[in-house]
């Protein structure tokens, strides 16, 4: 887990993706590693994810490669076999967490309130998901979750791109942020691996920005 956790915090961004052709994972995994991201999450939000998270880890195993939008066990196990190394769920499923512990697979469950963030802690975690991030509070929320959760870090997800990353990345308590601008619909569509890799060197170009000035 610490491991794990290193990674996301070294990466910074994390770039949320919703794949419809597994087809697509490996050549966009090569993208963004190309542009110095070597961590997504694979969102199980199409028939096409499954696949795509092993044909990834397969393909390429110095990517970190998540989950996301895990509503069930069967999802997480399912995942796990197909290769992914964390599990981040867009809400705290009780039954998913317990699952995640159990068989020490790192899992995120997503908060938007201080009772969720509480209940997460009562099971075990000290690193949730912020979601959806500037639907309840943004950078306010974090500030305000900062004082009475010192302990607690977050992956704010939602809303959050160019734009707000580095007001975000800039929190005390964040680890890392969830991304979807990095990889849109319309360039996974058309293989347009370029601009992926572009988007990715100018998303880690913000990440050092904040680094540099802590």
């Amino acid at each position: 887990m610490e491991n794990i956790e290193q990674i996301l915090r070294q990466t910074g961004v994390i770039p949320v993706i919703k794949l419809d052709d597994e087809l697509q994972a490996v050549p966009l995994g090569h993208a963004l590693l190309e542009g110095g991201i070597a961590a997504a999450e694979i969102t199980f939000r199409t028939p096409a994810a499954a696949k795509s998270i092993e044909k990834l880890s397969a393909a390429l195993p110095e990517m970190l490669v998540c989950t996301g939008t895990v509503l069930s066990v069967e999802q997480a196990k399912l995942s796990v076999e197909c290769g992914a190394k964390a599990v981040i769920s867009p809400g705290t499923n009780r039954e998913v967490v317990e699952w995640c512990l159990e068989n020490k697979v790192p899992v995120y469950p997503g908060c938007a309130t201080p009772t969720e963030v509480e209940s997460a802690m009562n099971l075990g975690l000290t690193t949730v998901k912020l979601f959806p991030a500037e639907v309840v509070g943004g950078v306010k929320m974090l500030k305000a979750l900062y004082g009475p959760y010192r302990g607690v870090k977050f992956m704010p997800t939602g809303g959050i791109d160019p734009q707000n990353v580095k007001e975000y990345l800039a929190q005390p308590n964040v680890i890392a942020c969830g991304g979807s601008w990095l990889c849109p619909g319309e360039d996974l569509a058309a293989g347009n691996w370029k601009n992926i890799t572009q988007r990715a060197k100018e998303c880690m170009a913000l990440v050092a920005e904040v680094r540099e000035g802590k």
